[in-house]
């Protein structure tokens, strides 16, 4: 019993898989060689047969032209067939065959074999043509004559070694020109793809060179095929839609510092007191407290600035009572006590989270006790359309070319002002108002100093 082992079939998987080119150029080039292979060996094929049957119809043609020119030296006007002899006539009569019925009449000399096959084709009647193999590949074809009297039959044989060596040299021509073709197909279209590829290579260049340098060019710049440039539509939007995400990263990261910095400066500030003077078990404990409200803070802080940047600001609405939250915000911050805070009507409420009313209050304070001369002025009241909160301060104001900067992440009216800021609380405090339902505006109009107001739904 023999088995028989096949070739495992990950092991022909591999195979085939090293065998495929690893280049879209390579992968194209071998899928038109492929074709052009397959088209090529149809064509060949159906040439060559073609040339065949037209090279048989050429003998065909000879030995019946020949059966007619021996038909003339038969006489068949008497009872019997008589082969009429004539001069020169050895040409002639080269394997020609001559029959009355089934009765040979003349052969060739030194026919041997083949007259058997003569004998059956004529015997068979009518006009017939077979291909024999003896000594060589000969074509022998019957011819009844025209006389409707007799019954004579002529049979002529050809050599077919010529017509043979003449479809041989035919396919042999063929398979060279079909290599000539398949290579010339290769380098083409390895040519034409490559030039056709010449932008992918260099877009992707481009996008090594760009991504390295933070480029603000795009790839619809340039006239491009309609392919290649709807791919680079989709790529310039998938640029500008990462160029987004990494300035609002960045915008997070800044934010959340500048939030955090004042927390963190009263911990800083609690510590360093309490190891440089002794103090007692209550001091201790407030202390203590301070830091763990200032921790606190900071969590809150991160929590919303988080949530807002993940879209979330509104998906856990709630209420602040305005007076409370500002208390709160200004004990937090450490206000000097230049502050005068009010709130018009009881129980002033606003439509906000209060952690995330004091996160948009917060940099309007900052920013009014780092600028004032003597006085912040901080008043809560009803409008019809909700709260409003006005912060005001007596300090130089803002100038007026810079008003329309003013709410742009890291810009500064004078940054040589000797006043610390990186410039992002305004914007922050806009953010956080617009998204909750509100808005954060600067009033041109007050003089002198500034008055910033935030306009928040009621709660």
């Amino acid at each position: 019993m023999n088995v028989i082992r096949d070739w495992p079939r990950p092991a022909v998987t591999t195979f085939l898989h090293h065998l495929t080119p690893r280049t879209l150029r390579g992968r194209l080039s071998l899928v038109a060689l492929t074709t052009a292979a397959l088209l090529m060996l149809v064509l060949t094929i159906a040439f060559n047969a073609v040339a065949q049957r037209r090279l048989q119809h050429q003998a065909d043609d000879e030995l019946r032209t020949r059966a007619a020119a021996v038909s003339t030296t038969i006489d068949t006007s008497g009872t019997t067939v008589r082969v009429l002899e004539t001069s020169h006539d050895d040409l002639l009569d080269t394997n020609v065959w001559i029959y009355a019925g089934r009765r040979l009449l003349e052969e060739p000399p030194n026919a041997g074999p083949l007259t058997h096959v003569a004998d059956t084709l004529a015997g068979r009647g009518g006009r017939r043509c077979v291909t024999a193999d003896v000594n060589g590949p000969l074509r022998l074809c019957s011819q009844p004559l025209p006389d409707d009297r007799s019954d004579a039959t002529v049979v002529t044989a050809l050599d077919l070694s010529p017509y043979r060596s003449s479809a041989d040299t035919l396919l042999l021509g063929s398979l060279a020109l079909d290599a000539v073709m398949l290579a010339c197909t290769y380098a083409l279209t390895r040519l034409a793809v490559g030039r056709a590829l010449r932008p992918v290579r260099t877009m992707t260049d481009q996008a090594t060179q760009w991504s390295a340098v933070a480029s603000e060019e795009r790839f619809a710049s340039t006239r491009r095929p309609a392919e290649l440039a709807r791919l680079g539509t989709s790529l310039d939007a998938l640029l500008d839609r990462i160029r987004t995400l990494l300035r609002h990263e960045r915008q997070l990261t800044g934010e959340l510092s500048h939030e955090l910095r004042t927390p963190l400066s009263r911990i800083i500030a609690e510590l360093d007191w309490w190891q440089t003077h002794p103090r007692t078990t209550g001091q201790t404990h407030a202390t203590h407290q301070v830091i763990a409200d200032a921790a606190e803070s900071m969590r809150t802080i991160c929590d919303t600035l988080l949530d807002d940047a993940r879209g979330n600001t509104l998906a856990a609405p709630g209420t602040a009572e305005v007076l409370p939250t500002l208390h709160h915000l200004t004990e937090a911050l450490d206000v000097p006590g230049h502050l005068t805070l009010t709130a018009e009507g009881p129980r002033l409420e606003a439509g906000v989270p209060p952690a995330l009313l004091e996160r948009i209050v917060s940099p309007l304070l900052a920013n009014a006790y780092r600028y004032a001369h003597s006085n912040v002025t901080v008043r809560a009241y009803r409008t019809p359309d909700g709260v409003r909160i006005d912060v005001t301060d007596d300090g130089p104001g803002v100038p007026p070319p810079f008003t329309a900067l003013l709410f742009e992440p890291g810009r500064r009216a004078d940054p040589g002002d000797g006043h610390d800021g990186a410039g992002l609380g305004l914007p922050l405090a806009r953010r956080l108002a617009r998204s909750a339902g509100g808005e954060v505006t600067y009033d041109p109009g007050h003089t002198p100093g500034a008055r910033f107001v935030v306009s928040l739904p009621a709660g």
